[in-house]
């Protein structure tokens, strides 16, 4: 049957049958034909199947390995039945003490005093480090944002309106240790803004879909990765400036600076929710 049949079928949109694809949880056959995909009623049934494990939460990483033997599901189901017990434990402790400051009446923040509802503040946060660890990528979701987008590519515009008429008619656009061994109309400068809106609307889809789409928080990462070469178009343009003047000789130091200090920032903030972002699609990251 074909795609359509098979949304049709299941009920499902074509965009999560093209991702169970993609993520080798289905292999339809293909029609000698024509060449289409052929979905058999056993594809459809695994469809369902898959559909209906995602509802639980459990991780297409975790799908898989039921669906290849590695873990059956009866033990997958138990580990998260438990699993999503922690979670309603969880809640039902934040809805107690949310009760219980709504007993005491309208308190403001000035007035909260942490004491009164925890006994052992230290304790307390021990018990809650999953909430503080999310804490931790905060500076992701700015860094990832439109508005971070809009602000570096604003900047790349600026500098290109504002250093163009001092600069040479022609500029380096290519160096090797130090020196400039290729040239272009200065007009190149504005490149750079233009790459930040390629960036956003052309390569970051690509991002997503061809690397980050099985990812834990891929969405996230793809924000941070469109933004972060839209930043390293930025420094460039700034290096070239400075080049040109006889400031800076080395685009490689620039460019090693931006990337320690940008994939490092990452790296901490990720590392800590790796653990539990597995469980999830991307999409709950954002």
């Amino acid at each position: 049957m074909t795609i359509k049949e098979a949304e049709e079928q299941t009920g499902l949109t074509r965009s999560s049958i093209r991702f169970y694809e993609k993520e080798k949880l289905i292999e339809p056959a293909r029609n000698d034909k024509n060449g289409y995909r052929d979905y058999s009623e056993s594809d459809v049934e695994n469809i369902k199947k898959i559909a209906y494990l995602r509802t639980l939460e459990i991780s297409v990483e975790d799908i898989r390995s039921i669906m290849a033997g590695q873990v059956s599901l009866t033990e997958m189901i138990e580990k998260q039945a438990a699993a999503l017990q922690t979670q309603i434990e969880s809640l039902n402790r934040a809805r107690t003490m949310c009760e219980r400051m709504l007993e005491d009446g309208n308190v403001s923040f000035d007035e909260l005093q942490v004491e009164k509802y925890v006994a052992d503040p230290e304790t307390y946060w021990k018990d809650n480090k999953p909430v503080f660890r999310l804490d931790s990528i905060s500076f992701l979701y700015l860094w990832g944002s439109q508005i971070t987008w809009t602000v570096i590519t604003s900047l790349c515009l600026l500098v290109g309106i504002i250093s163009y008429t001092n600069l040479p008619p022609e500029i380096p656009v290519q160096w090797d240790k130090g020196i400039a061994v290729s040239f272009a109309d200065k007009k190149i400068i504005f490149i750079y803004p233009l790459a930040c809106l390629i960036v956003r609307v052309f390569l970051r889809p690509v991002i997503y879909v061809r690397w980050l789409m099985r990812f834990p928080c891929g969405e996230l990462i793809r924000e941070y990765l469109s933004n972060y070469l839209c930043f390293i178009a930025l420094s460039l343009e700034v290096f070239t400036i400075l080049f040109v003047y006889g400031v800076l000789k080395s685009v490689v130091a620039v460019l090693l600076a931006d990337t320690v200090v940008l994939i490092g920032i990452l790296l901490i903030a990720l590392i800590p929710v790796a653990g539990q972002a597995k469980k999830r699609d991307s999409s709950d990251c954002l």
